[in-house]
């Protein structure tokens, strides 16, 4: 972990969860809510949670490595759709997991309704997507045809665009109702410019729900006076790492997510 502030012994104070358990909160058509802190604030958010929640541990380890490859067509209409708007947008991506030896295709959609439900398959680990037979129950099928029968793409229309990188802490609230994500030590890699782009001291946080139930994290961000920031990793890591791409609407984002780095905890 490229950062400065040792996290793990604020990591070790909360009660563990297996990955078992923790099926029954996968949340796949969810409501998502997304704040971006500074690092040095992070362990302030931690102390005041460990009541309320468990935190994902598996063999031992509790801060996780993600390694993600994101799919989109040559004139990034993905990318575009966002950046402009549009309610009912999709995004490809390739995740693997690089602690358990796990690899997923997921296909995320947003309806207008503000919903996000994602599909997603095992696939080889490895970044790049091939045209491999894939099975799925008694169903035998490509790649290509998995992408096609669930996205609005063809698989000859998208390559891959931008590698992220970061760690993640996994946390689900005591009433199973909830997960929250915490992102750190944000990296991305351009596919096209080959720009490399990290940000170590910007932590995600995306709170994760069917619905409205209640959610301690939400009153903690109240306290703290925290405010909910929409924020894609994908958009944001490619407006950072291709300067010429279409990025009016995410100038403002982008400087005020730099003005939030620069804050401390009062």
């Amino acid at each position: 972990m490229s950062s400065t502030i040792d996290i793990q012994p604020y990591l070790e104070s909360f009660e563990p969860i297996s990955l078992s358990k923790m099926e029954s909160v996968k949340l796949m058509n969810r409501i998502d809510t997304k704040y971006v802190v500074p690092l040095s604030v992070l362990p302030h958010i931690l102390s005041k949670a460990v009541d309320d929640y468990f935190i994902q541990e598996i063999d031992g380890v509790r801060l996780f490595t993600y390694d993600t490859m994101y799919y989109d067509t040559d004139d990034l209409d993905m990318y575009i759709r966002h950046h402009d708007r549009q309610l009912v947008r999709q995004k490809i991506r390739v995740r693997e997991y690089v602690d358990s030896d796990l690899c997923f295709l997921e296909i995320k959609k947003k309806n207008n309704k503000g919903r996000t439900k994602k599909k997603r398959i095992t696939i080889p680990r490895a970044t790049n997507l091939t045209g491999d037979i894939i099975g799925h129950g008694k169903k035998d099928y490509t790649i290509a045809q998995f992408v096609e029968a669930k996205s609005r793409y063809r698989w000859d229309q998208i390559a891959p665009k931008l590698r992220t990188r970061f760690h993640r802490i996994t946390l689900v609230n005591r009433a199973m109702t909830e997960r929250l994500t915490i992102d750190i030590d944000l990296s991305w890699e351009n596919q096209t410019t080959e720009n490399i782009v990290s940000l170590p001291r910007m932590v995600i946080i995306e709170l994760k729900r069917d619905g409205q139930v209640p959610s301690p994290m939400l009153h903690i961000m109240l306290e703290e006076r925290i405010r909910p920031l929409k924020v894609s990793k994908y958009c944001i890591g490619t407006a950072l790492t291709s300067p010429s791409v279409k990025q009016n609407r995410f100038k403002a984002k982008i400087r005020k997510i730099h003005k939030i780095l620069n804050t401390t905890i009062q």
